[in-house]
């Protein structure tokens, strides 16, 4: 069965308006976090500049993704918008080092940790499905950070069963490759053993990385499993987040339903809520088009 890949060969990508940075080691750093000191981690990120005086749209993707999967999203705002976009990788996913804890307010803490950094006083957040509950997170924790918000996809209670999940981290697991196959021919091979899950196994194939002959995943399994409950539910919070926000569903989509509504305007007095017609779960790739318009107009003017 595929291993795990623990630290993350570093990439760069160069050139334009693009800037890229990829921790070469899951070195961890401190982050100050309410009720002491946590750790965390220096997440993988990719920076288009902008010229607009806004503050940076920042882009947090799903369980299983990677910031790869808003970079189609990430131009055309950028361009369209002049304004600044980040995206980035979460931890235990893409290019981001791997840590055995994994709940919403840690990961909340790595972005705030990677907003320090890059000297980001400010920032629109945008999150789909588990990474909008961590911009919701990091709204809740430190609304100064964040001028507006937007959720895809997704509301602050609780999610899917747990189930469906294990059994797509159980497939995987069980994803079996001989080392040294051509690239072409293992993914050929993990896409029958993934043939069950349907559509979602494109998606889960993304993470497929080899790695110096061998085939791994690079998503961190173990930590997610452990961690299933945390990531399909929502921390407690009391105090509302004061600024906009927008809550962006997909018409066909069950992840944000009128019994969620309640919950979202306690945390959100200032929350609009609309639905892409015919989009499913993953708005920005259902409807592209209609999901760019629908940022563009939730932004602050420039």
């Amino acid at each position: 069965t595929l291993q795990q890949a623990g630290t993350n060969a570093a990439r760069s990508a160069g050139g334009g308006r693009c800037i890229a940075s990829f921790p070469r080691s899951p070195a961890r750093q401190r982050a100050q976090g309410r009720g002491g000191s946590k750790e965390a981690v220096p997440l993988a990120h990719e920076v288009l500049e902008g010229s607009g005086a806004r503050p940076p749209l920042v882009i947090l993707h799903g369980l299983f993704g990677s910031h790869g999967n808003f970079q189609t999203v990430a131009k055309a705002v950028a361009r369209r918008s002049g304004s600044k976009v980040l995206t980035l990788d979460a931890r235990n996913h893409g290019s981001s080092p791997h840590s055995p804890l994994m709940t919403y307010e840690v990961m909340s803490l790595d972005v705030q940790h990677l907003l320090a950094r890059l000297g980001i006083t400010k920032c629109i957040l945008l999150g789909h499905s588990m990474g909008g509950k961590t911009a919701m997170t990091l709204a809740l924790q430190r609304p100064d950070l964040v001028e507006r918000l937007i959720s895809v996809d997704i509301s602050p209670s609780s999610t899917t069963a747990v189930s469906e999940f294990s059994a797509y981290i159980s497939a995987m697991k069980s994803v079996n490759i001989p080392d040294g196959l051509p690239r072409s021919a293992a993914r050929r091979l993990a896409d029958d053993q993934l043939r069950p899950l349907a559509q979602l196994r494109q998606f889960l194939l993304t993470n497929l990385v080899e790695m110096e002959g061998r085939y791994i995943w690079r998503v961190n399994l173990e930590a997610i499993s452990h961690h299933l409950s945390d990531i399909m539910s929502f921390p407690v919070f009391h105090k509302p987040y004061p600024g906009p926000a927008l809550f962006l569903g997909g018409s066909n989509s069950p992840y944000i339903s009128p019994k969620d509504y309640p919950e979202i305007q306690r945390l959100f007095p200032k929350a609009d809520i609309q639905f892409i017609e015919g989009a499913g779960h993953i708005v920005h790739q259902d409807k592209f088009e209609e999901f760019i318009t629908a940022i563009l107009n939730f932004l602050p003017p420039p």
